[in-house]
C-alpha cells in the first residue's frame, strides 16, 4: 500500500510531466503560476529575471540599487559656529480680517518650542506667535534664541502697526540642554517666572547624522538619541506635570520625522531613523497614558524640508537633491512654512478631539 507522502509526490509528478507535454504542444494550462520545466533556465521568466535598469550599486549594477543606502554619504552635524542663521518669514502680512474659525485661534495661551532658535522649531514658534501666542524659545545656543526673540517681536510690530506695546507677544529666550534633567527643570523654572505658566509645548529640539551603522560613532549616537528622545521624553513630562498640578487642558505636539516609518535612502542614518520611530510612538503611549487629565499628545513627522541646514547639506552634496526629490510624489521638497498650519491646528482647539495621531507633511512620500 502506497504511503500518503508517497502517493502525493507520484500524484505531484504525474501533473507536472502532463504540463510541460501541453507546454510542448503549444497548449497553456489554466493556472496564474507559470509551469517551468525542469531545464529551463530561470533568467527567461521576464518577472524573475534580474535586470540592469537601474544604476550599478557595490554588487554591479541591479534592479533597486535606488532603495539602498550609500555607507559612501556621511553628513556630520556641524559645530554651532557653522551653522547657518535661519531667517524670519513672513508672518500675518499685516492686519487682516479673513474669515476662520476662531478655534484656530491660541490667544492667552503660552507655548514652549525647543530647539526654537532656527530651523523648523524657529517657524513653527513664529506661527504660534502669529496666531496670538505668548513665547518661550529654548535651544542649546542662548544667545541665537534672543537674537530671534527681538527678531520675531519686531516683525509681529512692523506687521501689526499701531499696537499698543502691552499688545505686542511676549518672546523670551531659555538655555537648555535638552538631554539634562536638572538643566531642563532650570529652564522651566524660569520660563514660568517669566510667563506665569505653560499651554502648549513643541519638541523640536533635534538632529541627523549620516554614517553606515558600523562606523557611526558610538558617543555621537548616545548624543543624538540624548537629543531626540531623552529631550522629547524630559520636556514632555516636565510640562505634562506642570499642567497636570494646574489642572489645565495642554497640548503637545512632538516634531518626529516621515524616517520614523520609513528609511531614506541614499543616506545611511539608523540611529536616527530609530530615534524618530521612538518620538512617535512616545507621542502615542503619552496620549493615552495623559488622555484622562486632557492632555493632547500628537506627532507631526515633516518630510525633506528646505531649511538653512539642508541647504547647506545639498551645496555640499548635489547629488542627494536629484535623489531625495525623485522619490517625493509633488516633485519638490517642503519649506519650514509648510508646517506652520499644522502646528497651529494640533495646538488649538480645532484639534480637541484629536490626540495619538501622526500628521505626516512629507509630499506624499510614504504613501508611494
Amino acid at each position: 500500500m502506497f504511503k500518503p507522502s508517497f502517493a502525493r509526490t507520484a500524484v505531484r509528478a504525474a501533473s507536472q510531466a502532463r504540463a510541460a507535454a501541453r507546454i510542448a504542444n503549444g497548449v497553456r494550462p489554466i493556472s496564474t503560476t507559470r509551469v517551468m520545466l525542469k531545464d529551463e533556465p530561470k533568467d527567461k521568466d521576464p518577472f524573475t529575471a534580474a535586470t540592469t535598469a537601474a544604476p550599478g550599486g557595490a554588487s554591479g549594477q541591479h534592479e533597486g540599487a535606488w532603495a539602498r543606502t550609500d555607507e559612501n554619504v556621511k553628513i556630520e552635524y556641524p559645530e554651532d559656529h557653522e551653522m547657518p542663521r535661519s531667517p524670519i518669514v513672513q508672518g500675518r502680512g499685516g492686519m487682516h480680517f479673513k474669515r476662520t474659525l476662531a478655534s484656530f485661534s491660541l490667544e492667552g495661551k503660552v507655548s514652549v518650542v525647543t530647539g526654537g532658535a532656527r530651523g523648523l522649531g524657529l517657524v513653527m514658534g513664529q506661527a504660534l506667535v502669529n496666531s496670538g501666542s505668548h513665547l518661550a524659545i529654548v535651544d542649546l545656543n542662548k544667545e541665537e534664541a534672543e537674537e530671534q526673540a527681538r527678531k520675531l517681536v519686531q516683525q509681529f510690530s512692523d506687521e501689526n502697526p499701531g499696537l499698543d506695546p502691552e499688545d505686542l507677544p511676549k518672546v523670551t529666550a531659555h538655555y537648555s540642554d535638552v538631554s539634562d534633567p536638572e538643566s531642563v527643570n532650570k529652564a522651566f523654572a524660569e520660563i514660568l517666572a517669566a510667563h506665569g505658566k505653560v499651554d502648549s509645548l513643541v519638541t523640536s529640539a533635534g538632529f541627523t547624522e549620516n554614517f553606515d551603522a558600523i562606523s557611526y560613532p558610538y558617543d555621537r549616537i548616545k548624543k543624538l538619541w540624548g537629543v531626540n528622545v531623552d529631550g522629547t521624553y524630559l520636556w514632555s513630562t516636565t510640562v505634562a506635570k506642570h499642567l497636570m498640578e494646574r489642572k489645565s487642558p495642554g497640548s503637545i505636539v512632538m516634531i518626529g520625522s516621515m524616517s520614523g516609518a520609513i528609511v531614506n535612502v541614499p543616506q545611511p542614518q539608523a540611529p536616527y531613523n530609530a530615534a524618530k520611530a521612538a518620538v512617535r510612538h512616545l507621542a502615542a503611549s503619552f496620549a493615552v497614558e495623559w488622555a484622562g487629565h486632557n492632555i493632547r499628545v500628537n506627532c507631526i513627522s515633516p518630510g525633506y524640508m528646505l531649511t538653512a541646514l539642508t541647504r547647506k547639506i545639498l551645496d555640499e552634496n548635489p547629488e542627494l537633491n536629484k535623489k531625495w526629490t525623485s522619490l517625493i510624489p509633488v516633485g519638490k521638497m517642503g519649506t519650514p512654512e509648510d508646517l506652520m498650519g499644522a502646528v497651529t491646528f494640533l495646538l488649538s482647539d480645532a484639534a480637541r478631539y484629536v490626540t495619538g495621531a501622526e500628521l505626516r507633511v512629507d509630499g506624499g512620500y510614504t504613501v508611494t
